[in-house]
């Protein structure tokens, strides 16, 4: 019947498929309709389907159980009503939506899965309304067609809101408070101007092509970064395994349909919304992103629920096969299922801040504090004396202008553009070194990870596991090629391994040696089977004599599986067999008896038998070796197969009366790369914890090969503290962050459930720990300890039972080559060599340290060297110093170019010899930087650029600096004999000089800035080119600004003298010169002074 359907042309599977007879509650536009296929969206984790990826993790999807429950309801109020008339009216759906178009599509949407039946019908009749083979997929052809017909497998795109986004761009950030200025300046010049100021007209137009430039600027830097994030996206593979033309064969999950027939297994994520057609009896849904709920969801091939959504046989897109495994037929795929319509509701959630965005923010709150204070100061000195003694010295327009001129100046309007610029550099770097960031807010949390817990298999080892030790109670073998493979024990050892594993190969690799075929499945199952295809007859051997008739996989909590077979021929005289595989350590106390590797006898297991059995496991474990035993059970069942009570009575007999077969040994090497990687994180100042399932001694011996362990002594335990005196050692290194108790330490997964608080005090102040045998809610409960007492915790990973781990973690890191469920729970994704976290590390490091340059650069003149002026000029009566006009040109322009390049900085040294910075306490901007800006650079440009304009003042106009001071109005017509147009003149130059002296200065500053410890001549600027393009720039606007014709006249400056040019340039040597002393001091005595202030 199969082969009958599949031969059929694809003209007649078509017209078969789009008449849909057998479905009279689906309309026929279902299928006919196409969908045109969209652009990958930024899903978790990858490129096909999910929900639009935020900066953030968890908040994106804090809407969809909600919104999923709601739909579930009105599901069911739907079933109910579904009669002709009018439904009575739901006015509680309001609560839940926010306009009445989103209430009419939620009713759409209830009404559409109300009618579904899919899972109330058989599983043959869904295959005959998809004309579907269960046992042969579809073929390629009709596949195809479908494909054409209704479109890609993915979630509609939200459709960017345009005008949102601009309004951010123009409003958002420092631009409200550039709006300010704009609106004060604009009152300036009309009603309060008499005469109106052109001066103060050409002020808010020039702050509007700020706010215009930050605009466009802003929206350039999102598409770049929305493209580097789409692009890291779209690398992460995932793929579904379905039956097409009578083979398994795996396709990107994007390319699925509608009857498509999909296997799944643990650790995958389901790709569309599918009707279960076969399943073992332990499968489970992790159906979290869509309930809310924690707690696994059985998954069954018959269920009574009358509610789509809530029924056991349906498998919904987006939530993980947690346990077991099945065969599904796909009933809906794209923006029809039950995810693409939520979807359309939850991808519009707000993105929360970031660490780094957080740190910012108390930077700007800190700079607009000092500056609200500064104007609330100027301005009650005004109302209380200038204008009163002193009004026509500065008048109401005067200052207004001043203090507007001062909230600008204050403002580092070029901090927003190095942030982005510098995190999308950043991300670009790291998809270079093949660490793909699922988020920008991962890169600055990197650098403050100081315990990095790692999964064993496929993390630490390279998961490419081989046989390489085969034994029996009585009997071991060096090696397999030892082994007699005619005894009768062997038969048995080599039917487990055959019969008890759910790995194949993939068919397009079967023409390759044995050793680079692709494996489908687990490891451990791909390892027994490339050794048992490798004999003679290989699986086919043993498969063709017996039926499978049930399954139960291995799992990380019970770490066992078990297969029940019964014989393919009803003339075989074998019996009927459980074969129960698993680790010795759990299996061996529900074993009675074992097959003699001495005689093929069977011998009843007494305790010398389990002692040679726990000796050979130990002995094996000590090299490395995953220990696997194998177990059978004869057993005939008395219940209906395929019944609960059959699962349940094999369930049980599984449990006890196993005869042991034997043992088999089997190697997962070290990945080459971790012993360099595990001492390159112990010298960044983090400890790796390796934190696994396996046995204690295979834990420990790979953990001595590569170097987590540094001694082969035996490790300390949890019953050793009080004999050692940890307890006391703790109180010594309790407060250092940076201390820790010496030595190691091993702790298994049984002894978790008792620790007491004080024992994990000790125990997350250990240098080296091993944590084994563990289950994925105790790694939940490992990280959470960690993260409880101050630690930043990166988690590695690659499989389903690392999952809650990787979430938990402040950094999730998970494998290419690892499960589904991983990558969707991590942050980040690593493409190569497990030692890219080292760059990656080093990068999320460099972040923090170019953004603190960044800043320390643009204090000194764009903010403090610029409110001085106007200190001088209400405060003192002195003349204002730098202009209104010539301040915004520094903060937009000048400073902006120069501050760019510090972006591309490299790291000054190596920042892997640093302690990870804490979180808690080391902030972006500390007293230090603004020392360091304020009272040693800002001070010395500030007195400088002071001096040039008065010495500019005097050489030029004869006026002295004491009579520049408490001038007021006195700075007028006929002032020591000049016409005011000539002391306008005089006053414009002047403030040009200082305006130029701060351009020069900061090209000293910046030189300076790039090395905090480095001296110039170490760390020269040949080594970011981008150092000799950013001053040019600022040169040429400053030339440009100061001998402009049109600017002149209408801003008031003036052409600077060529002696005003060079004069300020030793000038800034000196400064550089006074930074190089500064470095030479704190290099010279690490722990004197100077070097406890420096920054």
């Amino acid at each position: 019947m199969a082969n009958h359907r599949n031969s059929r042309s694809s003209e007649d599977t078509e017209k078969q498929d789009l008449s849909l007879k057998h479905a009279p509650t689906l309309q026929p536009s279902y299928l006919e309709d196409t969908i045109s296929p969209v652009q990958r969206i930024a899903t978790l984790p990858g490129r096909a389907i999910g929900i639009q990826l935020p900066l953030e993790r968890a908040p994106t999807t804090a809407r969809i159980p909600i919104e999923y429950r709601t739909l579930s309801i009105h599901v069911y109020d739907s079933q109910r009503f579904d009669h002709p008339g009018p439904k009575p009216r739901r006015p509680s759906r309001r609560f839940w939506r926010k306009d009445q178009a989103a209430t009419d599509a939620g009713d759409g949407d209830a009404d559409f899965f109300g009618k579904l039946d899919f899972h109330s019908i058989t599983p043959e009749q869904v295959c005959q309304r998809f004309n579907v083979s269960p046992d042969a997929g579809l073929d390629t052809s009709a596949a195809t067609k479908r494909l054409q017909r209704n479109g890609s497998n993915v979630l509609t795109q939200k459709k960017s809101q345009y005008w949102k986004k601009l309004l951010r761009y123009v409003f958002g950030d420092f631009c409200s408070i550039l709006w300010v200025g704009v609106v004060i300046f604009f009152i300036s010049w009309k009603p309060l101007g008499d005469p109106p100021a052109p001066y103060n007209l050409a002020l808010a137009i020039v702050v509007i092509i700020v706010i215009a430039l930050q605009a466009i600027f802003s929206g350039l830097q999102d598409w770049s970064a929305q493209r580097v994030m789409a692009s890291i996206l779209n690398l992460l593979p995932e793929n579904a395994v379905v039956l097409r033309d009578g083979q398994p064969k795996s396709i990107p999950s994007n390319e699925l349909v509608v009857g498509d027939v999909v296997q799944l297994s643990t650790g995958q994520k389901v790709p569309a919304d599918m009707r279960i057609i076969k399943a073992s009896n332990d499968l489970k849904f992790d159906k979290s992103i869509l309930t809310g709920e924690s707690e696994e969801v059985a998954g069954t091939v018959d269920s009574k629920e009358t509610n789509f959504l809530e029924s056991h046989n349906i498998a919904l897109l987006g939530t993980h096969v947690c346990n077991g495994t099945a065969t599904a037929v796909v009933v809906l795929t794209g923006a029809r299922t039950v995810m693409g319509r939520i979807n359309k509701l939850t991808n519009s959630s707000d993105e929360q801040k970031t660490n780094l965005q957080k740190e910012i923010t108390r930077f700007v709150i800190i700079i607009i504090c000092l500056t609200v204070t500064l104007v609330i100061i100027m301005l009650i000195t005004w109302l209380a004396w200038l204008r009163v003694d002193h009004y026509d010295f500065l008048n109401t327009t005067g200052i207004l202008v001043d203090l507007m001129s001062l909230v600008v100046a204050f403002i580092p309007e070029g901090m927003p553009i190095a942030v982005a610029m510098t995190l999308s550099l950043i991300a670009r770097r790291m998809k270079a070194a093949k660490v793909l960031p699922k988020s920008l807010s991962v890169v600055e949390t990197l650098g403050c990870v100081n315990v990095v817990c790692s999964d064993k298999t496929g993390t630490l080892t390279e998961n490419k596991m081989s046989v390489v030790s085969l034994g029996f109670v009585d009997r071991t073998f060096s090696g397999t090629q030892e082994v007699k493979t005619d005894s009768k024990a062997f038969h048995e050892l080599r039917k487990g391994m055959t019969l008890c594993n759910d790995a194949f190969f993939d068919p397009s690799t079967d023409d390759r040696p044995i050793p680079e075929r692709q494996v489908q499945g687990n490891a451990t199952d791909g390892a027994l089977l490339r050794y048992v295809s490798a004999l003679p007859g290989g699986m086919g051997l043993i498969k063709e004599q017996y039926n499978r008739v049930f399954d139960k996989p291995f799992n990380s909590k019970d770490k066992f599986a078990f297969t029940y077979v019964e014989p393919a021929s009803e003339k075989s005289e074998e019996e009927s067999t459980i074969i129960v595989k698993g680790a010795p350590d759990i299996l061996l106390s529900r074993c009675v008896s074992y097959f003699s590797g001495v005689d093929d006898s069977e011998r009843p297991l007494d305790q010398e038998a389990k002692q040679a059995l726990m000796a050979t496991q130990e002995e094996w474990s000590r090299k490395g070796e995953r220990v696997i035993l194998l177990t059978r059970r004869a057993y005939r069942s008395i219940h209906p197969h395929g019944s609960i009570e059959f699962e349940e009575e094999l369930g049980d007999a599984a449990l006890g009366e196993l005869t042991v077969i034997g043992l088999v040994g089997i190697l997962d090497p070290p990945r080459a790369d971790i012993p360099s990687t595990v001492s390159e994180l112990r010298r960044c100042g983090a400890r790796v914890f390796m934190v696994t399932g396996d046995f204690r001694l295979t834990a420990c011996a790979i953990a001595q090969q590569i170097g987590l362990l540094s001694s082969r002594a035996d490790p300390d335990r949890v019953a050793d503290f009080e004999q050692k005196g940890r307890h006391d050692q703790l109180e010594k290194v309790r407060d250092d962050r940076h201390a820790f108790i010496e030595g190691s330490l091993l702790v298994e997964g049984k002894e978790i459930a008792d620790l007491k608080p004080d024992q994990w005090d000790v125990i997350c102040k250990y240098e080296e720990v091993v944590f084994a045998r563990t289950t994925p809610e105790q790694k939940l409960r490992i990280v959470t300890e960690l993260r409880g007492r101050g630690c930043v915790v990166a988690v590695t990973g690659d499989g389903v039972n690392d999952a809650p781990a990787l979430k938990a973690a402040n950094v999730g890191i998970a494998m290419v080559s690892g499960s589904e469920v991983a990558m969707e729970a991590a942050d980040l994704v690593l493409m190569g060599d497990f030692s890219s976290i080292i760059e990656a590390i080093r990068l999320g490091r460099l972040v923090f340290q170019n953004l603190q340059k960044v800043i320390s650069y643009l204090l000194p003149a764009g903010s403090w060297s610029e409110d001085w002026p106007v200190i001088l000029n209400v405060f003192f009566g002195c003349p204002l110093p730098l202009s209104s006009f010539l301040m915004i040109i520094i903060c937009c322009f000048t400073d902006l170019f120069c501050c760019l390049t510090l972006i591309f900085e490299k790291e000054e040294f190596d920042l892997l010899t640093i302690p990870p910075r804490d979180p808690k306490n080391s902030h972006l901007i500390n007293t230090k930087i603004y020392g360091q800006s304020y009272l040693f650079i800002g001070t010395m440009e500030t007195i400088t650029a002071h001096a040039m304009f008065f010495y500019y003042m005097y050489s030029a106009a004869g006026i002295p600096i004491t009579s520049m001071f408490f001038a007021f109005a006195n700075y007028s017509d006929g002032y020591y004999g000049w016409s005011q147009d000539e002391l306008n003149n005089f006053l414009n130059t002047g403030q040009c000089v200082y305006f130029v002296t701060l351009v020069i200065l900061q090209i000293a500053n910046l030189n300076s800035v790039r090395n905090k410890r480095l001296s110039i001549f170490q760390n020269g600027p040949q080594h970011n080119l981008a150092l000799f393009l950013g001053p040019i720039v600022s040169l040429a606007i400053a030339i440009f600004v100061t001998m402009e014709p049109g600017l002149q006249n209408l801003f008031g400056t003036a052409t600077v003298p060529i002696k005003f040019w060079m004069l300020p340039i030793p000038l800034a040597v000196g400064l550089l010169m006074m930074d190089e002393i500064r470095k030479l001091l704190v290099r010279t005595w690490p722990k004197g002074p100077i070097a406890k202030v420096a920054w």
